[in-house]
């Protein structure tokens, strides 16, 4: 499981490839979300934001069959498209 709470831009293609290598998932699911029309400012509260996720991910384990996971959230300014 990798959570990790940033300001940098990622690259989507990289991160789902890096679960790819595991021959035992059979399928890869992902939401990324995308700001709007105005820039918005996320902020982030350190240890607070990886429990609060790390909670979300267990309970989605426990729900279902997940082998792994990877959430990657981004705060600081975000511009549209980002």
């Amino acid at each position: 499981m990798k959570i990790s709470i940033q300001k940098e831009d990622f690259d989507l293609t990289v991160e789902t490839n890096a679960l790819r290598n595991d021959r035992s998932i059979g399928a890869i699911a992902s939401f990324v979300g995308q700001v709007r029309e105005v820039a918005m400012t996320l902020e982030h509260y350190p240890g607070m934001t990886e429990k609060a996720i790390a909670k979300i991910v267990e309970e989605a384990k426990a729900r279902w069959q997940v082998l792994d996971c990877t959430v990657i959230h981004r705060y600081g300014e975000l511009k549209p498209t980002e």
